[in-house]
């Protein structure tokens, strides 16, 4: 069973890939399941991403099957040794493992190299020196049918030969490609005598200056799925125009396995972005500190704020799978994040907005102090001392001086507890120069540690902390980058796409020094805590040290803030 499966002890889902992979097995078409994730590395994985590798992986262990993971590395101009193994991180860090090692299409560079020498030797590939200018023209569009090359009826010899002067690095790059011979009339364009080889002189990441010739996308995935025994190939919805051609390679060369390709809708999450283009502009553009700033909704960033494996698997397997429009808001993220923290995460108390409170009755030596559980419902997770003093820190927002209706917190003459402590009363509100209140000083119910006041009713509880044991936290409070459901696809009045940089939320970071418990001085990075009545926060992975300032990272608030 997979992970997405047991972690959240929720059955999984039927869905229409899994109807078909059940009929080719019952059927005997197939008697095991091999799928695939094919990422390009030219970037760091996003949330999209993340609903296929669950896809994929999980799929493949429900059915007791393979899922290799192999890199798309046929671009070599805007691929680098860093993106390949930052996808190989989220991987795993997402909780899968893939069959033996990473592949690499590049892997296959031979092998799909004779593949096109076979269809040159066929009559169905032909070596074109159309410009791309020139081959836009002759392609047409839906309205107007193409046109065929004139180079489109060449011998094979002839192809032959200029295809193996290409590979020699004879021409110059871009002054010829390798074309397969199909339809310049079909209504799909993909079908039009598509490109499978263009002459690129870039260092390639694993296969160096070896080649300068690299094979297109259409071409090699195909073919890639097939030398690895994939028996369902599955992508995103805007492939679905080039399933013709994947089948007409398969179908025109001399391999016997034929993967089925099967397309499913992309995750568009709102408030976000699911381009690696578009990421890298605002990596690039410094508008974030990069690829895992806590607030991209990339999978290292996800990480570093906190959300984790689990959460990520569970809200994949929310949001199902299907044909249909996959427009998911960013609460539903939010929603599976938080419900899967809840349980996982162990209860601190910290103060984010401190106001000061001297509790005037104190007794050092007399007034006492109780340990409290990490966790209400988990033994196993233990205890701690929460230790008091005569100053203590509170939020700022547990007081009002004119509270509204139904006020449950402090006000000048109320009571209200402090969490696993006593009671206490404000009896006295200090304000500065400007009176604004920077002090509250308040007496403690020296009976009501651990039981209830007699003969009156406290309702409100609130978190603190003590001034003597607290240790000073640098927190950054994230909130959405954007401010527009959908940022790359806001039409000015001139009807063009408005750069979507312009709707960055300009109140999607902020740092603030707060006060936790010290028995968090020591947690290791990628520790999370609940923060009782604050949100969920972790340590930061690259920045926090044991025994050093604590730096913590707000994954979620408690409820979503977002709410209308």
């Amino acid at each position: 069973m997979s992970p997405a499966a047991s972690a959240e002890t929720a059955p999984v889902n039927s869905n229409f890939i899994r109807q078909i992979i059940d009929a080719d097995l019952a059927s005997g078409k197939h008697t095991a399941v091999q799928t695939r994730f094919p990422p390009e590395p030219n970037g760091y994985l996003h949330i999209g991403h993340a609903k296929s590798i669950c896809l994929n992986f999980g799929i493949a262990q429900d059915y007791n099957g393979l899922c290799n993971l192999r890199m798309d590395d046929t671009n070599p101009e805007k691929e680098n040794i860093e993106y390949a193994a930052a996808i190989e991180d989220d991987v795993r860090w997402l909780g899968f493992a893939w069959n033996g090692d990473a592949r690499h299409s590049s892997d296959y560079f031979e092998q799909l190299y004779g593949y096109a020498v076979e269809l040159i030797n066929a009559g169905k590939a032909y070596v074109c020196e159309l410009n791309a200018e020139q081959m836009r023209d002759y392609r047409g569009d839906f309205q107007k049918p193409g046109r065929n090359s004139p180079f489109r009826d060449r011998t094979p010899a002839e192809n032959l030969d200029l295809f193996t002067r290409m590979r020699a690095g004879e021409f110059e790059d871009g002054s010829k490609t390798l074309r397969v011979k199909i339809d310049m009339q079909s209504p799909n364009l993909n079908m039009r005598d598509p490109v499978i080889y263009r002459i690129k002189r870039a260092t390639h990441i694993k296969t160096g200056d070896s080649w300068c010739i690299y094979p297109m996308y259409d071409y090699t995935h195909c073919i890639s799925d097939a030398l690895e025994g994939i028996t369902h190939s599955l992508c995103t919805l805007e492939f679905e125009d080039h399933r013709p051609l994947y089948d007409w390679v398969l179908d025109n060369i001399s391999l016997e396995c034929h993967p089925q390709q099967i397309e499913f809708s992309r995750l568009e999450l709102l408030y976000s972005i699911t381009s690696k283009r578009k990421l890298n502009q605002l990596v690039t553009g410094n508008f974030v500190s990069g690829w895992d700033d806590p607030r991209m909704t990339t999978i290292s960033g996800m990480r570093r704020r906190g959300y984790s494996p689990e959460g990520i698997r569970l809200f994949a397997q929310r949001i199902g799978v299907s044909k249909g429009e996959n427009i998911i808001d960013f609460t539903t993220l939010e929603g599976a994040v938080r419900e899967q923290l809840e349980g996982s995460s162990p209860r601190v108390m910290a103060v984010l907005n401190p106001l000061k409170v001297t509790l005037t009755n104190f007794e050092a030596g007399v007034t006492g102090s109780r340990t409290a559980p990490f966790h209400p419902h988990h033994e196993e997770f233990g205890e701690r001392e929460i230790p008091i003093a005569r100053e203590i820190w509170i939020e700022q927002d547990d007081f009002a001086e004119e509270p509204p209706k139904g006020w449950q917190r402090l006000t000048v003459g109320s009571e209200v507890r402090l969490r696993y402590s006593y009671v206490i009363k404000c009896d006295e509100v200090v304000k500065d120069a400007d009176g604004k209140v920077i002090e509250l000083r308040c007496s403690l119910d020296t009976e009501t540690l651990g039981k209830n006041p007699e003969g009156r009713k406290v309702k409100g509880v609130i978190h603190w902390i003590s001034a003597e044991h607290a240790v000073p936290a640098t927190v950054n409070l994230y909130e959405r980058l954007f401010t527009e459901a959908r940022p790359d696809a806001v039409r000015g009045e001139d009807g063009q796409y408005v750069d979507f940089t312009q709707f960055i939320n300009p109140e999607s970071l902020k740092t603030i020094t707060a006060y936790v418990e010290s028995c968090v001085v020591n947690a290791a990075p990628e520790t999370r805590y609940q923060f009782e009545r604050l949100g969920y926060f972790i340590t930061d992975r690259h920045n926090h040290q044991a025994g050093g300032t604590p730096v913590f990272n707000r994954t979620v608030t408690l409820k979503d803030s977002w709410a209308k």
